[in-house]
C-alpha cells in the first residue's frame, strides 16, 4: 500500500486511506509531456527511498513502475492515461478493488526545478461539492477507509475541478526529483 499511496499517483490515496474515485477513467486522447517520462526518486512518509519508472506503452498510455531503491526489480505496476485542461494536466489510473475500484484522477506538474510533483483531491472539499451538488455521486466504504464514487460525466468533472475558485481541492501528495542516469 505505501507504494500506491505515493504512487497516485499517482498518489491518490490520502494518508488515512479514503479516496476519490470516478466511475470513468480519462480517455487516451492526449500524449503526456515529454519530460515527464523517465527515471523520479522520492523518499516516503517514513524516510524510505522511493523510486519510480513512467514509460510510454501504447498510444497515450502510460505506466508507472516503483520499486525500493536498493532493487532493480518493480514493487508495483500501474497503467495510467493523462489530460490537460486549462492550466492543469491530470492522469488517471484503475483503483485496486481493495480501494473500491473504479478509477482515480490526480494533478501533477512538472517544476522549473526539475520535479514532478503530484497532487490529490481533497477528499473533503470533495463531499461539501457533493453536498452543494456541484458534483454526483455517493459515499463508498473500502477495507482501507471511507471515501466518494463520483458519478458526475467527466465534462462536468473537469470544469468543476479547472474553476480557478477550487483550487483548494488539491493537496501535495509526493514530491519527486529526476534520477540520475
Amino acid at each position: 500500500m505505501q507504494a500506491w499511496r505515493v504512487l497516485i499517483a499517482l498518489s491518490f490515496l490520502l494518508l488515512s486511506g479514503c479516496l476519490v474515485s470516478f466511475k470513468d477513467p480519462l480517455p487516451a486522447e492526449q500524449a503526456a509531456p515529454a519530460a515527464l517520462l523517465g527515471k523520479w526518486s522520492s523518499k516516503n512518509a517514513w524516510g524510505e527511498p522511493l523510486n519510480i519508472e513512467l514509460s510510454r506503452i501504447g498510444d497515450n498510455r502510460y505506466r508507472a513502475l516503483s520499486s525500493p531503491s536498493a532493487t532493480a526489480r518493480p514493487r508495483d505496476a500501474y497503467d495510467f492515461t493523462v489530460s490537460r485542461h486549462g492550466n492543469r494536466w491530470y492522469l488517471s489510473a484503475a483503483v485496486p478493488q481493495a480501494f473500491g475500484g473504479h478509477y482515480s484522477i490526480a494533478g501533477f506538474e512538472l517544476t522549473e526545478k526539475h520535479e514532478l510533483v503530484l497532487y490529490t483531491l481533497d477528499l473533503e472539499q470533495i463531499r461539501l461539492a457533493l453536498g452543494q451538488k456541484d458534483l454526483s455521486g455517493e459515499p463508498m466504504t473500502t477495507a482501507e477507509g471511507d471515501g466518494v464514487l463520483i458519478s458526475s460525466p467527466l465534462p462536468e468533472v473537469f470544469a468543476y475541478l479547472d474553476d480557478p475558485a477550487n483550487s483548494d481541492l488539491f493537496v501535495e501528495a509526493a514530491r519527486f526529483k529526476r534520477a540520475g542516469k
